[in-house]
């Protein structure tokens, strides 16, 4: 059996003027530990997509089970990092993560919860700023906490909603190469939505290229066979890069004519 498993998936939303059909019957499998990437054009239904993973949204007809159990409201076991911080202005660094901490491990005695909070901003390389508030980081930084605290329920699924795609390429460069080390060194199962095939390919193990919509489906997985770790410097060159690269521009670009 599957780690998760969605089948079905749809979801709509009903106007003053119309009914926008966003998802069309979403079907999805991941193994433990994975990787997965999704690409797909602006307003294509991608957040819709991880917000019901995440059980902010119900679906109107589908179905998500994640570690055998379905998945049907927000729970801990399902860690979210969004394109917007969505930090608490007057907390810390320290204090912003230790919320999340706390959050899950209400039984759990101070000393060892301190440990955790300190070891994930450890992870994120935040340790000396970690008594700083929001205004005085830059936004790489601030990205960073925002992966902390995705991280601070132990999450069996983190969820990133185009995590990166505010920052400026160099930032965002970093922050890839971050994840990227975080993730060798956590192995948790990872979904990733963006609208940039590079990022997939860098970070992705296979990458679903999801239809501009209405009614939004996955199309065919791309393997990515890129051997890890990896390093953008010569990826460009790699013939596994170019096959993974040209099969998601051509879908998507086939999409787009109609030709999908």
């Amino acid at each position: 059996m599957a780690y998760l498993e969605v089948r079905g998936l749809t979801k709509s939303y009903t106007t003053r003027r119309a009914v926008a059909h966003v998802l069309g019957g979403v079907d999805l499998t991941l193994d433990e530990g994975e990787f997965v990437g999704i690409v797909g054009y602006s307003g294509s239904g991608k957040t819709a997509l991880i917000s019901l993973l995440a059980g902010l949204l119900r679906p109107d007809a589908g179905t998500i089970v994640l570690d055998g159990a379905p998945v049907v409201e927000p729970g801990p076991e399902r860690g979210i990092v969004f394109q917007q911080y969505s930090l608490l202005p007057w907390m810390s660094v320290y204090e912003n993560v230790a919320l999340a901490v706390d959050a899950v491990n209400p039984g759990m005695p101070g000393g060892e919860r301190r440990r955790i909070t300190e070891e994930l901003i450890a992870l994120v390389n935040l340790s000396g700023a970690a008594w700083k508030r929001p205004r005085e980081l830059s936004g790489g930084m601030r990205q960073r906490v925002a992966v902390a605290r995705g991280l601070a329920t132990r999450p069996k699924l983190l969820l990133m909603d185009e995590p990166f795609s505010a920052l400026d390429a160099l930032t965002r460069a970093t922050l890839q190469d971050e994840l990227l080390r975080i993730w060798s060194e956590r192995r948790s199962t990872v979904i990733l939505v963006t609208n940039d095939v590079d990022e997939a390919i860098l970070l992705a193990d296979r990458i679903y290229p999801l239809t501009p919509g209405p009614g939004a489906v996955l199309g065919p997985p791309i393997e990515v066979t890129l051997p890890r770790p990896r390093g953008r410097r010569h990826m460009s060159l790699s013939p596994a890069y170019q096959k993974a690269r040209q099969g998601l521009v051509e879908f998507l670009r086939a999409c787009r004519r109609g030709q999908a």
